[in-house]
């Protein structure tokens, strides 16, 4: 398994509850950008449609340099592979208690590119503040201890 993109923002911004794997519709130029690692997940986000489809929005995919008057646009929307009883499981959750679909990492798996989106639920200000304390004390005792 080869990380290509990690979204670092996800564990400051949000308390992670659950992970998911999700497969992405990918067109040929668009996939060949990803390997090269011309693309960003930092500012994305995964919402259900109508149809009961997951797609991933704002993923800025880079025009690939060798693509031609055929490449692919750089922020259209893509499609999440899922079973359907995971995405309604999903919906429930988003509509009942408030949570959010995240993508964390973008990753290659037996050479097919997969997505791990997280169910989280949004840190207010004092929280992020409650964490970077609670980890430079951690740092802190990790130092003295070595």
């Amino acid at each position: 398994m080869k990380v290509l993109a990690h979204n670092k923002k996800v564990s400051h911004d949000y308390h992670i509850l659950e992970t998911f794997e999700f497969g992405i519709v990918l067109k040929g130029t668009e996939i060949k950008s990803i390997r090269q690692g011309k693309f960003s997940i930092n500012e994305s986000y995964v919402t259900i449609t109508k149809d009961f489809e997951l797609m991933i929005i704002n993923m800025h995919v880079s025009k690939y340099d060798h693509g031609n008057l055929f490449n692919h646009e750089e922020k259209r929307k893509k499609k999440l592979l899922a079973h359907k009883h995971t995405i309604k499981k999903l919906e429930q959750k988003l509509k009942l208690e408030g949570l959010t679909l995240v993508p964390k990492r973008v990753y290659l798996k037996d050479g097919l590119c997969k997505v791990e989106v997280v169910l989280a639920k949004g840190k207010k200000l004092y929280d992020k503040r409650q964490s970077k304390k609670s980890e430079d004390a951690e740092k802190r005792i990790q130092k003295a201890l070595y």
